[in-house]
């Protein structure tokens, strides 16, 4: 990580690296479907092959991972939190609640089939890729980074409401649907101060992930992917 990353801690470098890569290849992903169209949709495999990779490389770093895993009742959490995160996303959808309308992620092929390989890759990095890599970076690593420079020592359930907006209003302006990202994040924010378990808020993320994931398929809103 040093040789990659000569002026930035390791620490900081594992945590923030596999987000980086990932917003490498969305840049990338958007000028060719700027320029290109539907051509170029198998990019996103790519994107999410590597933030993978970039995180098993760097899984050493990760300590909170290898902890003991939570008890059912913080999964049980985990799962409701998840739910109602997603029925929220999908009608938080008023004009000012987001930034201008987004084109989507379309699996079809010419003839109107879905593209089952696209597809399928698209609910995999969404639902099992996308959330370790993000609450790695915005809860883990960005939100005990606010309370202390030495973000590992940081114990979640110390961790300000100063942070917690912070970090949720910029993970919001991460997303098209700016005000569900923010209330998203701070959803999954909450689930980490309160259960102190960084597996409280991937898997809320997974399921929200997931399910809006399968109500694309479902219904073909592919503005939501």
């Amino acid at each position: 990580m040093q040789k990659i990353f000569p002026l930035v801690r390791p620490t900081v470098a594992a945590y923030a690296g596999p987000f980086v890569c990932y917003l490498v290849f969305l840049a990338i992903r958007t000028q060719f479907d700027a320029g290109q169209g539907a051509a170029f949709r198998w990019i996103y495999g790519v994107q999410v092959t590597l933030v993978a990779l970039v995180m098993i490389a760097c899984r050493g770093y990760y300590a909170e991972l290898r902890a003991a895993w939570p008890k059912w009742q913080v999964w049980a959490l985990s799962a409701l939190c998840g739910v109602i995160v997603f029925v929220l996303w999908i009608n938080l959808t008023l004009p000012w609640m987001k930034m201008g309308e987004a084109a989507g992620y379309s699996p079809l092929r010419a003839d109107g089939s879905i593209d089952l390989l696209l597809a399928s890759t698209r609910l995999i990095g969404a639902a099992l890729i996308v959330p370790p890599m993000e609450e790695l970076f915005w809860r883990s690593f960005v939100m005990r980074w606010m309370v202390d420079r030495d973000f590992l020592r940081v114990d979640p359930r110390a961790v300000t409401g100063f942070a917690l907006v912070g970090v949720s209003l910029v993970f919001g302006l991460e997303h098209d649907l700016w005000f569900a990202g923010l209330v998203a994040g701070l959803a999954y924010g909450w689930l980490y101060m309160r259960t102190a378990s960084l597996w409280a808020p991937i898997f809320a993320h997974a399921v929200t992930n997931g399910l809006l994931g399968v109500w694309v398929l479902m219904y073909a809103h592919w503005e939501f992917w």
